[in-house]
């Protein structure tokens, strides 16, 4: 269950050697956000984790400390009631820190500073982001396990779980049982404090649904309040096409799936094809994802191959549309980098990226594909199976 210490230490030397380049002079890093401070330590506290450029790192915790000690191979854990006993620990700091600002909350960050006399507060959300986008060994053992899941649940079980007459949130609910059973952590993550169950569950035009996250497709939801789960009067029906894109976790690393499915009967002829091209394209996104190949250069070139019509509800549908190709992936479901303009680091092996071609038909719901893929040598390697989707359930 723990968290080897190789790994704990070949991260934390990753980490300075990543701030050394990028910000040279640095003193002092500061994290609290809980998955960087699990990618870290090994265990998920509520606490802070110094990291000054020379000396130990120290990770003090609030709570639960005692946990801490019993799941972390971290060497430096110590106990606080308050900002005030680091203060106390630690002797005098830098005047400039680097932080999490895209997770820092602004209660926390006054909380801190009354007790840790920093003046300029500086990010270093990029080079963590940087260093955990680069998968170890123990860690692509993880999401493999979690792709193994993944596959086998929607290539094997899925289609026999479809009947007509079951609605979203139904059929939500047993692929939910179905996938912790299997092996899921039951919870997938994202990055700014969400979290959700599973992921998006549409059947016919709600694949389409407009909604608040930046994704492709949508889901129609149980309320405004609870814009998640499908509806619960949205009916399974012959000629349906059925729209899966859930995440799947297992110890804290996550893998990204979407598959289709035609209940009953096909879908039109030019949805057929349009799907079709959507999995070409994957497939062509797939094999550029080489160490050195340019995350921006893989998307402009892959968009400028795609004619105008096509690109008519591509990533989206309507006026929601999504400015990516892929994403990275690991213990957040939307990591960096992105298969996106603006990305412009070479990408290294390891790296894990989840490609998503889809498209948005009218009256028939979002065609498409995706699947985790590990950065190699030869190109992507799918984690998460092999299926082109459009299954037939008749």
């Amino acid at each position: 269950m723990k968290v080897p210490l190789k790994e704990l230490d070949d991260r934390m030397k990753r980490f300075r050697a990543r701030m050394d380049k990028a910000q040279p002079g640095w003193k002092l890093a500061a994290i609290t956000g809980k998955i960087p401070l699990y990618y870290f330590t090994g265990t998920m506290q509520d606490g802070l984790l110094l990291i000054p450029q020379d000396g130990d790192a120290v990770f003090w915790i609030r709570q639960s400390y005692e946990r801490a000690v019993g799941e972390s191979l971290f060497p430096n854990l110590r106990k606080m009631k308050s900002y005030r006993d680091v203060a106390m620990g630690m002797g005098s700091l830098p005047s400039t820190v680097y932080l999490e600002t895209d997770l820092m909350q602004i209660a926390q960050l006054q909380r801190m500073q009354k007790h840790l006399p920093f003046t300029t507060i500086k990010p270093v959300d990029e080079q963590v982001a940087a260093v955990r986008a680069v998968k170890s060994r123990y860690e692509l053992s993880l999401m493999e396990h979690a792709g193994k899941i993944h596959r086998h649940v929607l290539e094997d079980c899925v289609p026999g779980m479809l009947a007509e007459g079951i609605d979203e949130v139904t059929f939500g609910c047993e692929l939910y049982s179905l996938m912790v059973k299997e092996g899921h952590q039951g919870i997938i993550r994202f990055g700014g404090f969400n979290e959700m169950l599973l992921g998006q569950i549409g059947f016919g035009t709600s694949s389409i649904c407009p909604i608040c996250v930046d994704t492709p497709g949508g889901v129609s939801g149980m309320h405004p309040s609870v814009p998640q789960m499908g509806s619960r009067e949205r009916v399974l029906k012959k000629g349906d096409l059925v729209v899966i894109d859930t995440g799947c976790g297992y110890k804290g690393y996550q893998t990204d799936k979407t598959l289709s499915y035609m209940f009953g009967k096909p879908i039109p002829d030019e949805a057929i094809r349009e799907h079709e091209r959507c999995v070409a394209i994957q497939d062509q996104l797939a094999a550029l994802l080489k160490p050195g190949a340019i995350p921006s250069e893989i998307y402009t070139d892959v968009m400028a191959g795609l004619e105008p019509a096509f690109l008519t509800n591509f990533m989206g549908f309507g006026k929601h549309k999504v400015k990516f190709l892929g994403h990275g992936i690991g213990l957040w479901i939307d990591e960096t980098p992105v298969i996106a303009q603006g990305f412009d680091e070479p990408l290294q092996e390891g790296m894990v990226f989840a490609l998503e071609p889809k498209k948005g038909i009218p009256d028939v719901g979002l065609v498409g594909i995706e699947n985790t893929f590990v950065v190699t040598p030869q190109g992507g390697r799918s984690i998460t199976g092999k299926s082109k989707g459009l299954v037939e359930v008749y």
